[in-house]
C-alpha cells in the first residue's frame, strides 16, 4: 500500500483555515469598508452628479434614457452621491412625471444594492455591536417594526440616506418590506425636488414655490420628531 503523500493534510488544514478567515464577518467587512471607501472616493473625483445634472450626453432621448437615468442613480447613491442634487438634475432633463419616475426608480435601486451589500458583509460583524443604547433602540424598532419604521425614515429626511439603508441591512428586517416602504417613503421628498428641479427656470411659479415650501417644512418637522423622540429611548 503506497504511504499517504507528506504533508497533504497540513495543506488541507491550512486551506480551510484561510477559506474560514476569508470568510469570516469581520474579513466580510472590512471587503464592504474597501467597497465603500472605492465608490466614494470614485463620487468625488468623477463628480457623477454634475453628468447628470448638466452633461447628460443630448442624443439620449426618450424612454431609453429615462431608464437609463434611474440606472446611473441608483449606482450614484451606492457611492454616496447626494439624492437631492441627482432629484433636481431628473426633473431638470425630463419633467417632473418621467423625471419622478426615474428618480423613484434610481432610489429604490441604489436602496436595494446597498441593503444587500450590507446584508452580505456587513450584518454578522455589526450585529456583535449593537451595545450602545441608541443603537439597540433603533435595530429594535426596524426588527419589529421594519415596514413602518422604514416607511417613516423614508417620509421625514432627517436620517441620511446611506445610513438608513445600513442600518436596515444590519436589522433583521426583510428585504421585501424595506423596498416596498422605500419606494412608498421616498415619493413626496423625491416629488418635491424633481418638481424643483422641473420649474427651476421659473422660480416665482406656485409649482416651484409649493415644492419649496414642502421641503422646508418637512426638514422642520424631522427636526421636531428627532428632538421628541430622543426623549423615549431606554436608559443603558
Amino acid at each position: 500500500m503506497l504511504d499517504p503523500v507528506p504533508g497533504a493534510r497540513p495543506a488541507t488544514g491550512l486551506a480551510a483555515r484561510c477559506a474560514r478567515a476569508l470568510l469570516s464577518p469581520w474579513s466580510r467587512f472590512s471587503l464592504l469598508v474597501v467597497v465603500l471607501l472605492a465608490a466614494a472616493a470614485t463620487m468625488l473625483l468623477l463628480e457623477p452628479q454634475r453628468l447628470l445634472a448638466a452633461d447628460w450626453p443630448a442624443r439620449l432621448s426618450g424612454g431609453t434614457a429615462v431608464v437609463l437615468f434611474g440606472v446611473v442613480y441608483g449606482v450614484c447613491t451606492v457611492a454616496f452621491a447626494p439624492r437631492p442634487l441627482l432629484n433636481v438634475a431628473a426633473g431638470a432633463l425630463f419633467g417632473s412625471q418621467a423625471g419622478l419616475a426615474a428618480a423613484l426608480a434610481g432610489t429604490v435601486l441604489g436602496a436595494g444594492i446597498s441593503f444587500g451589500l450590507g446584508r452580505a458583509l456587513g450584518q454578522d460583524a455589526l450585529r456583535t455591536l449593537l451595545r450602545g443604547r441608541w443603537l439597540r433602540a433603533a435595530d429594535g424598532q426596524l426588527s419589529r417594526h421594519g415596514f413602518r419604521s422604514m416607511l417613516a425614515l423614508r417620509l421625514f429626511p432627517g436620517v441620511p440616506f446611506a445610513a438608513a439603508n445600513y442600518c436596515a441591512a444590519v436589522s433583521r428586517m426583510g428585504y421585501p418590506p424595506f423596498l416596498a416602504a422605500t419606494g412608498l417613503g421616498s415619493i413626496p421628498n423625491t416629488a418635491a425636488y424633481v418638481v424643483a428641479g422641473s420649474e427651476a427656470s421659473s422660480p416665482t411659479s406656485p409649482a416651484f414655490l409649493a415644492a419649496m415650501g414642502f421641503i422646508v417644512l418637512t426638514g422642520i418637522g424631522a427636526a421636531v420628531v428627532a428632538w421628541r423622540k430622543r426623549h423615549r429611548l431606554p436608559a443603558e
